[in-house]
């Protein structure tokens, strides 16, 4: 792999051009993002250079597409260039049908589970992949190497699979935070640590979720049903012994998110 081009130069697309060179990657990166990204890029020494879409792409061994899901998709109509194509969607059922219809034989839906509540290539960081999962939906093993050499830890999911765990593991979670953030409101005087915690992800700008419940709706639909159920169900025990068992239920599950 000689030369990336990045489609969307921001915090992932300017993450993974900073990732691939603290990770030894030589070659030539391409930028293609409106002028204000491409400046902000240039200043913080993310690209080497900036080209349309269609030159970038022809001059690309990879073709990372790093947007908002809605153009991700119109990028996959507009491409035309035999270089390996992935992307960083959030969701990845329609993206990878997409470009299945559109016979994009070289393409590798991608998603690293990494990311801020700000956005902009200003906020990009060479460590943002680093312990995260990075989910290829198909094999391509020049391209896992380079996940791992970034820090990632590989994870290989078919996208109808991938699409149902995250609308529990990333989808639901910004909705409780955005849901709790709406219930405090006016409230705000007297929070403590535990609410400005839990409302981090409240401060995620909505066009980039968008994208995410329209390509998504099914799965975050289920999980959202699943929630409300414990929540009823909790709302029943939370004066009987039965919460200890719930408490100590969900920490269990809580050690293993960590890993501990």
């Amino acid at each position: 792999m000689n030369t990336v081009a990045i489609a969307g130069v921001g915090l992932i697309g300017g993450s993974f051009a900073l990732a691939l060179r603290k990770a030894g990657f030589q070659g030539r990166i391409i930028g293609v993002s409106s002028p204000a990204a491409i400046d902000k890029a240039f200043s913080r020494g993310v690209i080497d250079e900036a080209l349309p879409l269609a030159e970038a792409a022809a001059a690309a061994d990879l073709v990372y597409l790093s947007q908002p899901i809605s153009q991700i998709i119109e990028t996959l109509k507009r491409l035309d260039t035999d270089a390996l194509i992935t992307d960083a969607g959030s969701t990845k059922a329609v993206i990878c049908e997409t470009a299945r219809k559109l016979k994009r034989g070289r393409f590798v839906g991608g998603h690293p589970m990494a990311g801020k509540e700000s956005r902009g290539v200003e906020q990009a960081d060479a460590d943002l992949f680093r312990g995260r999962p990075y989910v290829l939906t198909s094999r391509e093993p020049e391209f896992e190497s380079w996940i791992e050499r970034i820090g990632a830890r590989l994870v290989i999911l078919d996208p109808v699979d991938h699409d149902r765990q995250v609308a529990f593991v990333s989808h639901l979670p910004q909705l409780l935070s955005t849901t709790l953030a709406s219930v405090l409101a006016g409230k705000e005087q007297v929070a403590g640590p535990a609410a400005a915690d839990l409302t981090r992800l409240a401060l995620s700008p909505y066009d980039i979720w968008r994208d995410i419940f329209a390509t998504n709706a099914g799965p975050i639909d289920a999980a959202l049903g699943a929630f409300i159920g414990k929540l009823e169900e909790l709302r029943t025990q939370f004066r009987s012994p039965e919460m200890e068992k719930a408490f100590m239920k969900a920490a269990a599950s809580a050690r293993a998110l960590r890993g501990k």
